[in-house]
């Protein structure tokens, strides 16, 4: 059986002598958790682990085109009539530069356009209502003069072709490439970075009794695999980040252990993005019905993923993230 390496991070200035710090920032951890199934393991030292998961947690991870002092912003931007959260606000041109420019302005570094609900239930969208959708909000947020990054958020690689010539520039693929196998070819010939992401079930069906063994290394075994798959057609691992999917055919307990185990997908060796804002979970926990009233929520499991080294956060809120995250590092760096 597989054994595999969960880093217990810590954040306090006082490092021990032996302390690794994680791809050289100011997390740091000297003790590690292996992880196999059906076996029960003591944390061992940092300083007995293999080497080559030993340099793919201590290697510098520069995120090309992202901040190299802190983690991204990634705002969610979504052109749909029915997503969970904001379907319907941001279809017309006017409203969705509009509020482009104030997310920008609240400090998102990365926009993230979405033509397709991906909410529990949602039906599917032909790709060519989808390119409708969303190549023309990204060619008017260049008009207007938006420079940030723009990711496309979807499944289907028409669309995002569509999109990379309006003016996108990362790749968003919740199936991770397995809904439709040309978006590797897509992120090939465009040399864009691709965010893989797990997903059990597709919108429509996902949420319907979710199973797992072992979620966190279920999950990690097929994200390492999606990697694999996107090496072996061409795609530079550097151009590669990882998405856990929490919320993303899970129930609520699973969707709790990937984000308290988030650190075993540093040693996947790609950036990690984490999306969990807004999500129907945080409602269930916290008792907060509509969705646009969970940032509270939604920060809170945005500083664990922080405090955990995540490199990329997703997130509807940006003033409420992005007002946080500058008191963590504040207190951390």
């Amino acid at each position: 059986m597989s054994v595999y390496f969960r880093p217990i991070i810590q954040t306090d200035p006082k490092l021990p002598s032996d302390a690794v710090l994680l791809h050289g920032g100011p997390l740091w951890f000297h003790r590690v958790e292996p992880l196999e199934r059906g076996v029960a393991h003591a944390l061992m030292p940092a300083s007995e682990l293999p080497t080559e998961f030993l340099d793919r947690l201590s290697a510098p991870r520069v995120v090309s085109g992202m901040p190299k002092d802190r983690a991204a912003l990634m705002g969610v931007l979504n052109v749909t009539p029915d997503s969970f959260s904001d379907g319907g606000e941001f279809m017309a041109p006017d409203k969705a530069i509009a509020h482009a420019k104030k997310m920008i302005a609240a400090g998102a570094d990365i926009l993230d356009i979405g033509g397709e609900s991906t909410r529990p239930g949602a039906a599917f969208v032909p790709e060519v209502e989808e390119v409708a959708r969303t190549a023309p909000i990204i060619t008017a947020l260049r008009s207007a003069g938006v420079e940030t990054p723009i990711s496309i958020d979807t499944r289907k690689a028409a669309v995002a072709e569509a999109a990379l010539s309006a003016g996108a520039s990362m790749l968003n693929d919740v199936s991770a490439m397995t809904y439709d196998t040309a978006m590797a070819a897509t992120a090939v010939r465009s040399g864009a970075p691709i965010c893989l992401m797990h997903a059990q079930g597709d919108p429509e069906t996902m949420q319907k009794d979710p199973y797992y063994d072992h979620v966190l290394l279920d999950v990690f075994d097929y994200l390492k695999e999606r990697i694999a798959v996107a090496e072996a057609a061409g795609i530079a691992k550097d151009r590669i980040f990882v998405d856990p999917g929490v919320g993303f055919g899970k129930t609520q307990a699973h969707n709790l252990s990937l984000i308290r185990g988030l650190s075993l997908f540093h040693t996947l060796g790609c950036p990690i993005l984490l999306g969990v804002s807004r999500k129907r979970f945080i409602g269930n926990i916290a008792g907060v019905e509509r969705a646009e009233d969970r940032a509270f929520g939604s920060v809170s499991l945005a500083l664990e993923g922080i405090r955990q080294g995540v490199q990329i956060i997703r997130a509807h809120d940006i003033e409420a993230h992005s007002q946080a995250f500058a008191l963590w590092r504040a207190m951390h760096t």
